[in-house]
């Protein structure tokens, strides 16, 4: 969905091409936490996550000039958010080929006391839970982060992936489908 910019926004993105710091802070720190969401999700490790969006926010600083006052900012930060991801899971993968990378996943767990047995049930489905997002290819992934967990339009994830609505509505069944094949039995 792609609608004009808020007077607002327009204003801090002209501010910001012109090397505004200030206006770049007060653009991107509502999108932040948005940002760092879909990282999590894509990356399923905060730490991660962290260093993708950091990236991703000093990427568009650098390439500030390219942000458009016409368009909202937040579709052109989750799409370089995107490709940070993208090049997160290039070099994991990388490292998994050479034999260098285990399974380095944040597993947050709420504060509240559970019983050890529920502790290590809830823990061993989140740890399939997120394989199985591993597991699915990157174009798959996004679409389904973004529809389901970030809760675009498909109209809007096509935006931003840069494809049409119907191979959105595509990837999303797919992942779909072979997130239910591995939890078959779950």
């Amino acid at each position: 969905m792609v609608r004009d910019t808020q007077p607002v926004e327009r204003d801090l993105v002209k501010q910001v091409q012109t090397g505004s710091r200030s206006a770049f802070d007060r653009l991107v720190t509502p999108l932040v936490p948005q940002l760092f969401t879909l990282a999590r999700r894509m990356l399923g490790s905060a730490s991660e996550a962290e260093d993708a969006v950091q990236s991703a926010l000093a990427s568009v600083w650098v390439a500030r000039t390219k942000l458009d006052p016409e368009r909202p900012p937040a579709a052109f930060l989750t799409t370089v958010t995107l490709n940070k991801c993208r090049d997160v899971l290039r070099r994991r993968k990388a490292a998994r080929f050479f034999g260098f990378a285990g399974n380095d996943f944040d597993l947050d767990l709420a504060a509240d006391e559970p019983d050890a047995e529920e502790v290590a049930a809830d823990r061993q489905a989140l740890e399939t839970v997120q394989q199985a997002m591993e597991r699915l290819p990157v174009r798959l992934r996004e679409a389904l982060v973004l529809v389901s967990m970030e809760g675009m339009s498909q109209r809007e994830a096509a935006e931003v992936l840069g494809v049409t609505e119907k191979a959105v509505e595509t990837r999303v069944y797919r992942a779909r489908a072979r997130l239910r094949e591995n939890f078959d039995g779950f």
